[in-house]
């Protein structure tokens, strides 16, 4: 199963508007993109990169130039951000 974690579903809502002010349509694609590439964790969970510096792993997508930091807990994933590859990460 996953879990998106509070501020996860933050990035997404922050992502989701700042497009959709310039473009619905992309805010959509962009949102469903995110949601479906996350999925394909319940069938390949080690897909993301293991970081020394971030806890867990990193999927990155870049079609979109996104960085999704995740853990594995058993058959769960844990979403913990939703970030644009250009933002500081990780944080201090």
């Amino acid at each position: 199963m996953i879990y998106w974690e509070e501020d996860a579903l933050k990035d997404r809502e922050r992502i989701f508007e700042f497009l959709y002010n310039f473009n619905p349509i992309v805010a959509e694609q962009t949102d469903s993109l995110i949601q479906s590439k996350v999925e394909t964790l319940l069938e390949q969970p080690y897909i993301g990169v293991k970081r020394e510096n971030i806890k867990g792993r990193l999927l990155i997508l870049p079609d979109i130039s996104m960085l999704v930091p995740y853990s594995i807990d058993g058959t769960n994933i844990r979403v913990l951000r939703v970030l644009h590859e250009k933002q500081q990460f990780p944080f201090t």
